[in-house]
């Protein structure tokens, strides 16, 4: 059990019921040539994220903690991308459109892949999503059941779509979610900092906000007393 700095305030986790879910850190959304920018997005702004991303894994890593990773794309035929989110953007770089990592957001492709900095290793889940949220069309309620999860520490990108979707499905379905501040990135700022304001207001209508600091420290004090 731990102590969690966080906003609206302190949050008590029992890491044997605490899993760290890396939000469809991809290619396609921080490369040049994916799908952030096919939609005009300047990749560049999501690179914050990699750092604290890569801290939190050491550290749940270290712990033994579950570590989950999702991916967001569609399948080659693209019968589970509805057409609304297919139409969008310049017809040439759309979702399935072949582009400079293979075809954009498609399951199997180059740009599909979780960047090499935050690779899974081997007992890591790896969640394929064909929506924004993480429990939409996934097999993610499953394991967190199997496995007795009640606490979910997020990150990922980006904050105001992905992350924040995630998290308000989470929420819903009784999980407590915490949102990793600086492990989140948006390609607008201010979304990113409003998204943020969001979770935590009211109270934690959607749940709590740390930042990495204060969980990786968190979660290696818990490993040298489980080392001790």
């Amino acid at each position: 059990m731990i102590s969690l700095s966080a906003h609206p305030e302190a949050i008590d986790l029992d890491l044997s019921r605490s899993a760290l879910v890396i939000i469809d850190m991809q290619r396609d959304f921080l490369e040049p040539g994916g799908f952030g920018a096919s939609l005009g997005n300047d990749v560049s702004l999501l690179r914050s994220a990699i750092a604290p991303c890569q801290t939190l894994l050491a550290a749940a890593r270290a712990l033994g903690m579950l570590v989950i990773h999702t991916r967001e794309g569609h399948l080659p035929d693209l019968s589970d991308a509805p057409p609304a989110k297919v139409m969008r953007g310049k017809p040439e770089l759309r979702i399935g459109s072949l582009g400079p990592m293979g075809r954009i957001l498609i399951r199997g492709e180059p740009g599909h892949g979780i960047i090499p900095e935050l690779a899974p290793i081997k007992g890591e889940i790896i969640i394929d999503k064909p929506g924004k949220g993480a429990f939409y069309r996934t097999e993610l309620g499953d394991v967190l059941k199997e496995q007795r999860i009640e606490n979910l520490l997020v990150c990922g990108v980006t904050t105001e779509v992905c992350v924040h979707t995630t998290v308000r499905e989470g929420n819903d379905r009784g999980y407590r979610c915490i949102v990793i501040s600086d492990a989140c990135a948006s390609y607008f700022p201010e979304f990113h900092r409003v998204a943020l304001a969001m979770v935590s207001a009211q109270g934690g209508i959607f749940g709590w906000v740390s930042d990495s600091a204060a969980v990786v420290a968190a979660l290696s004090s818990e490993h040298s007393v489980s080392m001790s």
